[in-house]
Formats: structure tokens, sequence, C-alpha cells
């Protein structure tokens, strides 16, 4: 078993969701290889998407995950197989997204099928990742009137 290899995939899986979470998107472009697919899917945006390429996947996360939508992913139980330069990765995940605008709360959970390759520079990278959803929720904010978002790192100072 190749334990180094192991983690170097673990590591780039949680730098992938450490990276679209604070919106760090040349570190996050840097997680996939130049030819990734990513299988995204969700009810709250509509039909499934298939997004090809590492610049593809990137420019599309930098378009809809900007400074009015703030995420948060949370990656465990990890189980990881490495077989020379390739791996496959399955990962249970809980996200919550708040988009700040339209003032909506999206709750979910479900399992990544992720595969990974050592790139030609020796590093792990996402080769192709896709997800199946246990469940997602929504609720508007306006339902909730306590509701108070105290701190947002992408919204403007308040004067």
């Amino acid at each position: 078993m190749d334990h180094s290899a192991i983690e170097a995939v673990r590591q780039v899986k949680y730098r992938y969701f450490r990276t679209l979470d604070l919106k760090r998107w040349d570190e996050f472009a840097d997680t996939l290889i130049a030819d990734a697919v990513g299988h995204y899917g969700t009810h709250a945006l509509g039909a499934p998407l298939r997004l090809d390429g590492r610049d593809t996947i990137t420019d599309f996360m930098r378009e809809n995950i900007g400074p009015a939508i703030v995420t948060v992913h949370i990656a465990n139980h990890p189980e990881i197989t490495v077989t020379g330069d390739t791996a496959t990765g399955s990962w249970a995940f809980e996200d919550t997204v708040i988009a700040t605008e339209p003032g909506i709360l999206i709750r979910g959970a479900g399992y990544y099928t992720d595969t990974y390759r050592r790139d030609d520079d020796g590093n792990w990278r996402i080769s192709a990742t896709e997800y199946e959803r246990i469940y997602e929720s929504m609720q508007a904010l306006a339902d909730t009137p306590s509701h108070r978002l105290l701190t947002n790192m992408w919204a403007a100072p308040q004067q």
C-alpha cells in the first residue's frame, strides 16, 4: 500500500474544497489535471452539468461562486485506492451555500466519486469528479426573521 500517494490524494481533495470555499481560483485550478472532467448537479442549478477541462471548470466556479455566494464544504470518510499513477476516491461531504443577494440557504450532503492522476510534475491532481446527493434542501432566509449573516469575508465593509 502506497501511504504517501494516499496522503497526497487526500491532500489534493482537501485543497480542492478549501480553495473553492475561499475563492482562490489559481490554487483551485492547480488541484485539477488539464483535461479534468467535472460532473456537477444540484436541484438549485437545474440540469446536471458536465464541464470539460481545468480552465472550463475553474471559469465556471469563478463566474458562479462569486462574492455573493458563500460556500462551505466538509469532506470526510475517504476511501482511496492507488494503482500506480492513478487513484480512485470516495468522499462523504456536506455543503452549505448562502446566496446573499436573494437570501437563500442551501444545505446538502452526498458522496463524491473521483479519479486522480499523478501529473507530469509528480503532483497528484483530480482527473474526474462527480457526486451523488443524499439530500439537498433550500429555504428563503426571509422565512427566518431572526436570521442575520454576522460575518461574510466577501461583503463590502459596513459604513
